[in-house]
């Protein structure tokens, strides 16, 4: 499984989660300041690790900055991306399960290498559930979707610059 992780500074924390997935077995993609010459702008590379789990480039995506709420709402901005900003393995494993999330946003603050494992721990053992859950999860892209459709035909789109 290919995993995209990106992070606006390098810290002990994104140290370990990168070491974390290596462990795994994982294949690690890097961005921002996990990679040398890339953006380190919270909103660029949440962009990008968002961008390569929506192209299906990677399967799934871990974005890290201060507080992980900035990275969570830019990543979500791409179509098919459900990225959740987790405290605990409780709210990670629920956001798999419940919404099919595919990015799990961390908080560089407040996340101990401890509960980083445990979050990934649920993340990874977690899979999205079928049926009710399946179909209310698949609301929020019927929302994306009507959302899409009415900027495009509008000649005003909402949140140009």
């Amino acid at each position: 499984m290919r995993i995209a992780i990106g992070s606006d500074e390098v810290t002990q924390l994104t140290e370990f989660v990168t070491r974390e997935l290596k462990s795994r077995g994982l294949e690690v993609e890097l961005h921002g300041a996990l990679a040398p010459g890339d953006d380190t702008r919270w909103p660029q590379v949440a962009r990008r690790v968002a961008e390569r789990v929506s192209q299906g480039s990677c399967h799934q995506g871990i974005l890290l900055c201060w507080t992980g709420t900035g990275v969570s709402i830019a990543a979500n901005k791409v179509p098919g991306v459900r990225a959740a900003l987790c405290t605990d393995a409780a709210t990670a494993a629920g956001a798999r399960r419940w919404n099919n999330a595919n990015v799990l946003a961390m908080g560089l603050r407040l996340t101990s290498t401890e509960i980083a494992r445990e979050m990934l721990d649920a993340w990874f053992s977690t899979n999205p559930e079928t049926g009710e859950s399946a179909d209310t999860a698949a609301m929020v892209t019927d929302i994306e979707i009507h959302y899409m459709k009415a900027q495009e035909s509008s000649p005003h789109p909402v949140g140009r610059r």
